[in-house]
């Protein structure tokens, strides 16, 4: 593991929840009214990344064109640049529109049903990201380098801080 990347430290239910609180409540204070796109993602990887120890990498990717998906705003290690829908975890969530949450990485088909940007990945979720209209924006995509990081707490909190944000 690279030596400037912490490796992940996961969270009981109750600490979570603390934790989502706390990142909430700095990110709405801190893009207020605030339209752009672009700050509100890198202000929600930023503080996702510093208030969630287990959030070892954090991204967006963003719908380009009919059926792809793009590299966004991103805290980590390399990501990858471009994704077809429905290929790994974060194209099958653009294509399905539904959250996913994957405890072990490693245990997906490599290429197929998982991309392995990075070998330290070993938990993920992705969330589907909306436009007021209802427009999918793109995938909101969170590595874990321990298997199990995430559960229904995340999907929750994130669904729900995702569409206050972004109005989807």
């Amino acid at each position: 593991m690279p030596y400037f990347i912490k490796p992940s430290v996961n969270l009981s239910r109750e600490e979570k929840r603390a934790a989502y609180a706390a990142a909430r409540q700095a990110i709405l204070a801190t893009l207020g009214e605030e339209p752009s796109e672009m700050v509100k993602m890198v202000t929600i990887n930023s503080l996702l990344k510093s208030h969630l120890p287990y959030y070892y990498w954090v991204g967006f990717y963003l719908v380009r064109g009919d059926r792809q998906l793009v590299v966004g705003p991103y805290q980590g290690t390399l990501g990858c640049l471009y994704i077809d829908f429905g290929r790994g975890v974060c194209g099958a969530v653009a294509a399905s529109g539904e959250t996913k949450i994957v405890e072990d990485t490693h245990a997906l088909v490599p290429g197929k049903e998982h991309i392995a940007c990075d070998p330290n990945s070993r938990s993920e979720i992705v969330v589907p990201v909306r436009r007021p209209d209802g427009s999918l924006m793109g995938v909101f995509d969170v590595d874990s380098s321990l298997e199990s990081s995430f559960d229904a707490v995340d999907q929750e909190e994130l669904e729900a801080l995702l569409g206050e944000v972004f109005g989807g």
